[in-house]
């Protein structure tokens, strides 16, 4: 029962970076402080709504399912992983929007950092299963 209720809250995770993700490339060029994008959502309200959620549930997935072997759950939980670094990648490689200021290391400290850890976790679930 941890196991499918630790697949069901990564794809849940998944599907909300894949969300966000889909919402910021929509909102690409929008002007003002809401974006163009599909959600009438800003930055901040994107970042606390889809953001948030999407770091922590992987990481609670794991902890929820530490003891039953998985390969599955270990690969989501890196596909989840991967997917926050190629939205760091993506945030450090555009320009700030105009009137806000971006610092280059809180944004390695709010997505690298996670992303990496939730890759790790990942392997370990993994290598764990394999025994």
């Amino acid at each position: 029962m941890a196991l499918k209720a630790s697949l069901i809250i990564t794809g849940i995770a998944i599907g909300l970076l894949v969300l966000y993700g889909a919402d910021v490339a929509a909102s690409m060029g929008g002007e003002g402080g809401k974006s163009d994008g599909f959600l009438p959502l800003d930055d901040m309200q994107r970042g606390m709504g889809l953001g948030a959620p999407a770091l922590l549930l992987p990481i609670i997935a794991f902890f929820i399912s530490l003891k039953e072997p998985s390969k599955g759950l270990g690969g989501m939980i890196i596909i989840a992983g991967v997917l926050i670094l190629i939205g760091g990648v993506a945030m450090v490689g555009t320009a700030a929007p105009e009137g806000t200021d971006r610092d280059p290391m809180a944004s390695v400290a709010m997505l690298f950092a996670p992303g990496i850890f939730q890759i790790a976790l990942g392997a370990i679930k993994i290598k764990k299963s394999s025994n």
